[in-house]
C-alpha cells in the first residue's frame, strides 16, 4: 500500500493516545440513543412517531435532544434504515425533510437542501468534513452506519466553512456494551448481491460492564447495473475497539476501509432536441434509449478510502467531560470516461464528447479537542461546550481532458469504442496543482435556562483558513507558480427554545454561515484564489415547533425559514470573462414532519418541504455577453419534496409496508430553459419474522417503473433506476 510511512506514523500516534486527552459527551459518540417505554406503552414502530427525546450530535455539541435544540434537526436511526430498506447513505438521507440527492459519476455526492446545493451543503463523516463533499459524499453501502443526522440551514458555526443549506452527518457503528452477531444476505434484480456480517464482542470485564469491546462490520456487494455494460463491486470494513481505562476514561480506536470499482459508469441519457438542435422546455428522452450506455467500453470509476480515528473520552466528574479526536483520511479516485452526450438537430445521432482521464489524491489529518461543562450562571442552569480543531487537507488532481466532440453514433446500434483509441488521448497521469487547506478553529456553545422551560442557546466559531495552491504544470500569467489566500470568518447562532409543556416546544433562531464563493476550497482554481478575497456570508432566520400528542402516539415538527447568501461569484458586467464575488441568492421555505401510531398494528411517518429558492443577483457570460439570471431557480433544486412510509403488521410476525416519494420540477440550467418534470416513485415490501433471530423481506422498488430524472444537465438526464426486486435475509444472535 502506498504512503506506508505516513500510515505508520499515524498508527503510532493513535497508539499513543493517552488518558490525558480531552473530549465531549461520550454518549453522542459511542451509543445510539435508547428510549425506555413503560408497561402501558408499546415500543413505537420505526416509521411511527418521531422520537423527539433522541439525542442529536449534529445540531449541537451540548448533548441536546431534538426537542431541546432550537433548529430543525433529524435523526434517522438504524431501525429506520432497516425498516425502509435503505441500501446506501444517499437512500438514508432522502428521508430528511427537504433533501434531494443523486450520484452522477462526476458529482456523485450531489445533494440539495433548503434551496442550496454543492459545497453549500456539508456532508460529514462522524462529524468531520473532508471539504470535498460533492465527490467524497458519493453513496456508500448503509451496512456500516449506525444512523444519519442532519440540521437544516447554516451550520458553519459547528463544522466550518460551508453548510449554508444544511449539514448531513453519516455516523458509523461503534462498539456497544453487549455481545451479538448479525448478518445479511441480499439478492436482487440486475444480478445484484450483497453479503454483510457484523460482530460486537466483549473481550474483557464483567458482562455489559467496564472492559474492552470489539466491533467489526463488513460487507461486499456487486451488481451488473441496469444500463448496458455497467458492472460495479464494492467492499467496506469498519472495525473499532473500545477500552475502559479506569472508571472515567474511555479510549476508542476506529478504522474504516472502502473500496469501489464501477466498470463503464453510466453518465446520463441524452435529451431530444428541437429543429434547431437545442434542448428547450421539459426534457424528454427518446424511446428505446433508457437502458443505453454511451460511455466507452473501458470506462472506469474506482476509489479507495481509509479512515482512522482515535477518540479519547475523559469524565472527571458528573458535570464535566472532555474528548480528543485524532483523525486521518486518505482517498484515491480514478476516472476514465467519455462523459457528455447530446442529440444532433434531427435526433438521429448521439454526439459524444468530454473525454476525461482524472485522478484525485486527497489526505486530511487533524485533531479536535472538545469539552462540556454543566454548571450555573448567576444561579441559572447553564451548559458550556468549547473546543479547538486543527487540520491540514491536501488535494492533488491529475486531469487530462479532450472537451471537444469525439464522434457521432447511432442511438441504438453503435460501437462504444475504447478510451485510449480516442484521437489525442494519451496514457499516464500528470499532476495539475496541489490545493492545501490549513484550518485552525475555535468553538464555543452555551445553553442557559433563563426562565423555567425557556432556554437561550448560543454558539460562536472563529476559523483561520489558509489556502495554498502550487502549480504542477507550466507557469503562465493565469496560472502562476503558486498562490495563497487567508480567510478568517466568524459565524454563530442565537436561539431561544420555549418548552410550553412536556409535550410541546417552540423555538426561534438566527444563524450565520460562510462558504467559498465559487465552490470548494479543495478544488479552488488560481482565478478563485487570486480574485476572491472573502468567503460568502449566509444568514438564516427560522421559527418552528415540536410536539407530541395523542398520548404519545403522534408527533409533529414544523419549521419556517429564510436564508440569504451574499458575495457569491457572478460575472462582472463590465468584463464578462471575469467573475467577481458580489452575487446573491436566497431561499424561503416551510418543512413539516411527523408520525402516527394509528393502531397497535398500523403506523405512518412522513414529511413535506416547500422551498422558494432564487438567484437575487447573479449573471452568466453567454457568448461573451453578460446575461442576468435574477429571479431564476438554481439548478437541480426542486421546490417541492415529500416522503411517506406506511407499515402494517397485519398478522403476528408479518409486516407489509408502502413508501412514496415525490420530487418537484428541477431546472437543468441557471437560465431555467430546460427542466426535469416532477415525479413520484413507490416502493413496497413484505417482511416475515421467522423466529427471534431470523427475518426475511421481499421488496419492490419503483413499483410503477417510473422513468424519471434523478439529476439534470442541459443536454442529459441522469435517470433513476427502473423497477427492481430483491429478497433479503437478516439474522441476529
Amino acid at each position: 500500500m502506498k504512503h506506508t510511512a505516513l500510515y505508520s506514523l499515524l498508527l503510532a500516534a493513535l497508539a499513543g493516545g493517552s488518558a490525558q486527552a480531552l473530549t465531549v459527551d461520550p454518549a453522542v459518540q459511542t451509543l445510539a440513543p435508547t428510549t425506555v417505554y413503560g408497561a402501558s406503552h408499546a415500543e413505537p414502530a420505526p416509521n411511527g412517531p418521531v422520537n423527539l427525546d433522541a439525542t442529536d450530535s449534529t445540531g449541537s455539541r451540548l448533548g441536546l435532544t431534538l426537542r431541546e435544540t432550537p433548529a430543525s434537526v433529524t435523526v434517522i436511526s438504524r431501525e429506520q434504515i432497516d425498516a425502509r430498506g435503505s441500501l446506501t447513505t444517499q437512500d438514508i438521507a432522502r428521508g430528511i425533510p427537504g433533501v434531494d440527492n443523486a450520484s452522477p459519476p462526476g458529482n456523485a455526492g450531489a445533494v440539495s437542501y433548503r434551496g442550496f446545493s454543492g459545497g453549500q451543503v456539508s456532508q460529514l463523516f462522524n462529524g468531520i468534513s473532508v471539504q470535498y463533499d460533492a465527490i467524497a459524499g458519493r453513496p456508500v453501502d448503509s451496512w456500516i452506519y449506525d444512523r444519519v443526522e442532519a440540521i437544516g440551514g447554516p451550520a458553519t458555526f459547528l463544522f466550518g466553512a460551508g453548510a449554508v443549506g444544511g449539514a448531513i452527518n453519516y455516523v458509523t457503528k461503534l462498539p456497544q456494551r453487549d455481545t451479538f452477531y448479525e448478518g445479511q444476505f441480499r439478492l436482487g434484480s440486475f444480478n445484484s448481491q450483497q453479503y454483510s456480517v457484523g460482530l460486537n464482542q466483549q473481550l474483557t470485564g464483567d458482562a455489559g460492564g467496564q472492559g474492552q469491546y470489539l466491533r467489526i462490520d463488513a460487507n461486499t456487494g456487486s451488481s451488473h447495473g441496469w444500463v448496458d455494460g455497467n458492472h460495479s463491486r464494492a467492499t467496506q470494513v469498519a472495525a473499532s475497539l473500545l477500552s475502559d481505562l479506569g472508571s472515567d476514561v474511555t479510549q476508542t480506536f476506529a478504522f474504516e476501509f472502502q473500496r469501489e470499482q464501477v466498470d463503464r459508469p453510466y453518465w446520463g441519457t441524452p435529451l431530444m432536441t428541437n429543429a434547431a438542435g437545442v434542448v428547450q422546455g421539459e426534457g424528454h428522452i427518446m424511446d428505446g434509449t433508457r437502458f443505453k450506455n454511451y460511455n466507452v467500453n473501458d470506462g472506469l470509476y474506482q476509489q479507495s478510502v481509509l479512515w482512522a480515528r482515535s477518540l479519547t473520552q475523559w469524565r472527571p466528574s458528573a458535570s464535566t467531560s472532555f474528548q480528543n479526536t485524532l483523525y486521518y483520511y486518505h482517498a484515491e479516485r480514478d476516472f476514465r470516461n467519455l462523459e457528455s452526450y447530446r442529440f444532433n438537430a434531427g435526433n438521429s445521432l448521439v454526439l459524444r464528447s468530454g473525454a476525461l482521464l482524472q485522478r484525485h489524491e486527497q489526505s486530511l489529518i487533524g485533531n479536535r479537542v472538545e469539552g462540556l461543562v454543566r454548571s450555573t450562571l448567576a444561579g441559572l442552569p447553564s451548559d458550556w461546550s468549547f473546543g479547538a480543531d486543527v487540520s491540514v487537507n491536501r488535494v492533488t488532481r491529475y486531469p487530462t481532458s479532450l472537451p471537444g466532440q469525439v464522434d457521432a453514433v447511432d442511438p441504438y446500434d453503435f460501437s462504444a469504442g475504447d478510451f485510449y483509441d480516442i484521437p489525442g488521448m494519451t496514457r499516464g497521469h500528470k499532476a495539475d496543482r496541489d490545493n492545501r487547506i490549513r484550518t485552525v478553529a475555535l468553538t464555543m456553545e452555551n445553553r442557559t435556562e433563563v426562565l423555567p422551560g425557556v432556554a437561550i442557546v448560543s454558539a460562536l466559531r472563529k476559523d483561520f483558513i489558509d489556502v495554498d495552491l502550487t502549480n504542477r504544470r507550466a507557469v503562465t500569467a493565469a496560472a502562476p507558480a503558486s498562490a495563497s489566500r487567508s480567510y478568517s470568518p466568524l459565524t454563530g447562532r442565537l436561539g431561544v427554545n420555549w418548552q410550553l409543556s412536556p409535550e410541546a416546544s417552540l423555538y426561534a433562531q438566527y444563524a450565520t454561515a460562510a462558504d467559498p464563493p465559487s465552490g470548494l476550497l479543495a478544488t479552488a482554481s488560481f482565478a478563485d484564489v487570486l480574485n476572491n478575497d472573502k468567503l460568502t456570508t449566509g444568514t438564516q432566520a427560522e421559527m418552528g415547533g415540536k410536539f407530541d400528542f395523542w398520548e404519545g402516539r403522534g408527533s409533529a415538527t414544523v419549521a419556517v425559514y429564510e436564508i440569504k447568501r451574499k458575495h457569491i461569484s457572478t460575472t462582472d458586467p463590465n468584463n464578462p470573462g471575469v467573475s467577481v464575488p458580489v452575487g446573491a441568492q436566497s431561499a424561503r421555505g416551510v418543512e413539516l414532519a411527523g408520525g402516527l401510531q394509528l393502531t397497535p398494528k398500523l403506523s405512518l411517518q412522513g414529511n413535506v418541504a416547500f422551498v422558494d429558492p432564487r438567484y437575487d443577483d447573479f449573471s452568466q457570460s453567454v457568448g461573451g455577453v453578460t446575461v442576468s439570471r435574477n429571479g431564476n431557480v438554481p439548478t437541480n433544486t426542486p421546490r417541492r419534496l415529500a416522503n411517506v412510509w406506511v407499515d402494517y403488521a397485519f398478522v403476528p410476525d408479518w409486516n407489509a409496508s408502502v413508501a412514496a416519494r415525490y420530487v418537484g420540477r428541477a431546472y437543468a440550467d441557471a437560465a431555467n430553459t430546460v427542466w426535469a418534470p416532477s415525479y413520484t416513485v413507490f416502493d413496497a415490501a413484505l417482511s416475515h419474522r421467522v423466529n427471534a433471530n431470523l427475518n426475511v423481506t421481499a421488496r419492490v422498488r419503483n413499483l410503477t417503473d417510473k422513468v424519471y430524472a434523478a439529476n439534470a444537465s442541459p443536454t442529459m438526464f441522469y435517470l433513476g433506476a427502473p423497477r427492481s426486486f430483491e429478497l433479503t435475509l437478516q439474522a441476529r444472535f
